[in-house]
C-alpha cells in the first residue's frame, strides 16, 4: 500500500511561497502529482480559462496560437497553478477522477467525470501538453494532472448536456446563481455585458426572477453581441454602450429609464475601468454586483464615495450553494439559449 503524507483540507500543505497563507494568495504551489491522504487527483482533460483571463493573454501574445501557449506553460512551470499575474485570476476544469486519497471526505469515485468549482488559481497543477486551444471560447485542451483538495467543490458533468458546453456554463455558474439571489420582483437590472456567456446567463436568469412588471437591459458594446443577446430573448432592452465610458453610459441609461435607474446592476464586463458605470446606474439603495475579475474594488469603494452613491456593492464570489444547478437549469429551461451555447461552445 501507498505511504501517502497527511494534508490539510483547505491545502495549506501544498503552499510552497510564502508559507502561512492559502493556496490562492500564495505564489507558489507544489504540484507534485503525487497526492497526499485527502486529497483527488484528475486527468485533466480541458481547461476552461476566465475570461479577464484569457483576454489578458491573448493581448500579450499578440494573438499568437503558439505565444499563447508559451505564456500558459510558463505560469504553471514558475507558480504550480495557473494563476493569471496580471489578473490574479484562474478558471477551472474539466477532467477524470483517477486517483483518491484514502482519507478524503466526498463522494467522488475513480472514473468519475467532474468539473471543478474551485479556480485554478489555487488548483496545483501539471501542463504535460497543450493540445488545442480555442480562442473564441477561451477554452484549452491539455494533457496534464490536476489536485483537487478535500474542501474543493466540483460538479459531476450531467449526462444531458454535453461536457464542453457544462464547463463553459459551470465556469460562470456563480453569476446567474448570485443573480437570482439579489433580484427581487418588480427591479429593473442592467446587465453590462450582458451579450457575452455569463452576460446572457445573467440576463435570463434576471428576466425570470424580476417578472413581468420587472425591466432587464442588456448592455454591451458590440452589436454582434446585442444581436445574439436579441436572439435568446435574453432581455427586455438593449443598449450598445462603452461601459468604460461612466457619464455617456449613465445618460444613456437614464433616458431609458425616466431617470429612475437600476435597482441591480450586475457587471459581468472582462476589461477594466468599468466601475464607475457600474455605480452611476445605480439607485440609491441598490446593489451593484461586480461578478468580473477585472473590476478594481478600490477604485469601486472610492468612485462610489466620490459621486456620493449610497449602494451596495457586491464582490463576485463564484460560489454560493447550488450555483451549478442554477446555471445548467438555465440551459435546461431555456431552448433558444441552449441552442446557442452549444453552436458557440460545445
Amino acid at each position: 500500500m501507498t505511504n501517502y503524507r497527511k494534508g490539510n483540507p483547505l491545502g495549506t500543505h501544498r503552499v510552497v511561497s510564502p508559507k502561512g497563507v492559502l493556496p490562492q494568495p500564495a505564489d507558489i504551489l507544489d504540484n507534485d502529482e503525487r497526492i497526499y491522504d485527502n486529497e483527488v487527483a484528475i486527468d485533466v482533460q480541458t481547461l476552461n480559462i476566465d475570461s479577464a483571463s484569457f483576454t489578458e493573454i491573448e493581448r500579450r501574445a499578440g494573438g499568437d496560437v503558439e505565444k499563447i501557449k508559451e505564456i500558459m506553460m510558463d505560469i504553471v512551470e514558475k507558480t504550480g497553478k495557473h494563476k493569471n499575474p496580471w489578473t490574479g485570476s484562474g478558471g477551472m476544469l474539466i477532467g477524470t477522477v483517477k486517483e483518491i486519497g484514502p482519507n478524503y471526505k466526498g463522494e467522488l469515485k475513480v472514473g468519475d467525470k467532474i468539473a471543478t468549482l474551485v479556480s485554478l488559481s489555487l488548483t496545483p497543477l501539471v501542463i504535460d501538453e497543450i493540445l488545442e486551444i480555442r480562442q473564441e471560447i477561451d477554452q484549452v485542451d491539455i494533457k496534464g494532472t490536476a489536485i483537487l483538495f478535500e474542501s474543493g467543490i466540483y460538479s459531476i458533468l450531467p449526462d444531458d448536456i454535453p461536457q464542453n458546453l457544462a464547463l463553459s456554463v459551470l465556469d460562470v455558474a456563480g453569476a446567474p446563481a448570485q443573480t437570482a439571489k439579489i433580484v427581487k420582483p418588480g427591479d429593473t437590472v442592467v446587465v453590462l455585458g450582458g451579450g457575452g456567456k455569463s452576460g446572457m446567463l445573467c440576463c435570463v436568469q434576471a428576466k425570470k426572477e424580476a417578472g413581468i412588471n420587472g425591466k432587464v437591459i442588456c448592455v454591451d458594446g458590440f452589436d454582434a453581441s446585442i444581436e445574439r443577446a436579441k436572439s435568446v430573448d435574453a432581455a427586455d432592452e438593449y443598449i450598445v454602450g462603452n461601459a468604460t465610458d461612466a457619464v455617456g453610459l449613465f445618460n444613456q441609461i437614464s433616458e431609458l429609464t425616466g431617470g429612475a435607474l437600476a435597482d441591480v446592476v450586475i457587471n459581468v464586463v472582462n476589461i477594466p475601468n468599468t466601475e464607475m458605470a457600474s455605480i452611476m446606474l445605480c439607485k440609491d439603495n441598490g446593489m451593484v454586483y461586480f461578478f468580473s475579475m477585472a473590476s478594481d474594488f478600490t477604485k469601486a469603494a472610492l468612485g462610489a464615495e466620490g459621486v456620493g452613491k449610497d449602494i451596495n456593492m457586491l464582490v463576485g464570489n463564484g460560489y454560493t450553494k447550488g450555483h451549478a444547478n442554477v446555471a445548467l437549469q438555465v440551459l435546461r429551461e431555456n431552448e433558444k439559449i441552449r441552442e446557442l451555447f452549444a453552436k458557440l461552445y460545445a
